[in-house]
């Protein structure tokens, strides 16, 4: 196997692809201008957008394939490692926006960039833009391009970074849009979170492996926490810790039914640590201890 090929600045990346660098913390690439290269494994040392505008089979995300075609677009936030190893060459298309973490320090773009939740998606996660929709990133792009080629003055900075944040409230759009508009994938996924859950709830795994998280649905679904986070959201209008909860309330409720297993014996059944954890989460959620809506009930 061979090793990552890391990028830590924006020069380093300009060169690799053979474009000029007109600023060393941010850069519109045209992949094009690249060498056909072998495929490789790549971690970048600052945030990576790609607009692919062909699908050559260059992005992996672990052990799966990127979920992306023509016209779809990718983030990486820093540190992520994407690409494969082959001997297979290919000619890069399209631009890559990228931007180092230090140029955008003290602006309300980095105190904002935790909001752009799709920088964590992974796997069968990429944004398909519509035609009209990829006219709108070219405009974004070309806006900070023009930027970047002029002479800078006090105003450069503040426009390319308020044209990166239009550019990733775009993305938040048309992700909304693409949820709805896969809804059939989206409706699948709930499915099967339902499905899981009662699996979950129904085995020895909550012994096992203590209450599920968001992270552990997620891994057990193969997407990103974020992704699956934001897809839940929009589906249901709760976040996915509170449909875990909703659902441990439902068997929490069954179970407490069970006058053959005290209190203690149904917390830990649950995948609670501690029985004294189940009672005040059942108040808080209840209104009444679990002993008191036995008794009522």
């Amino acid at each position: 196997m061979e090793e990552i090929l890391e990028f830590d600045t924006i020069t380093q990346y300009n060169a690799f692809n053979k474009n000029v660098t007109l600023h060393p913390l941010v850069s519109v690439v045209d992949l094009s201008k690249a060498d056909p290269r072998k495929m490789r494994r790549m971690r970048y040392g600052f945030y990576t957008i790609f607009l692919k505008e062909i699908k050559c089979g260059d992005l992996k995300y672990g052990i799966s394939q990127y979920d992306y075609e023509e016209g779809t677009l990718v983030f990486l936030a820093p540190g992520q490692v994407v690409g494969s190893d082959g001997d297979e060459y290919y000619q890069p298309k399209g631009l890559a926006l990228v931007f180092h973490p230090d140029f955008i320090h003290g602006t309300s773009l980095s105190r904002n960039m935790n909001a752009y939740s799709f920088f964590s998606y992974t796997t069968n996660e990429a944004l398909h833009l519509s035609e009209r929709e990829r006219h709108i990133i070219l405009d974004c792009f070309s806006k900070i391009k023009f930027e970047l080629e002029q002479s800078v003055d006090k105003h450069s900075k503040t426009l390319i970074v308020t044209n990166i944040e239009l550019f990733l409230n775009y993305c938040v759009r048309f992700y909304d849009r693409q949820f709805i508009t896969r809804e059939n994938s989206v409706r699948g996924i709930l499915e099967r979170f339902e499905n899981m859950l009662h699996e979950f709830f129904t085995s020895d795994k909550p012994q096992e492996v203590g209450l599920p998280s968001v992270a552990y649905c997620a891994s057990e679904l193969n997407l990103s926490p974020n992704y699956f986070g934001d897809l839940i959201k929009k589906e249901t209008g709760k976040t996915a810790l509170e449909y875990i909860h909703l659902k441990l309330m439902t068997v929490a409720k069954e179970k407490v039914f069970n006058h053959s297993k005290s209190i203690s014996e149904i917390a830990y059944e649950l995948g609670f640590k501690y029985p004294q954890h189940f009672t005040r989460f059942f108040k808080q959620h209840e209104g009444v201890s679990p002993l008191e809506y036995r008794s009522m009930n």
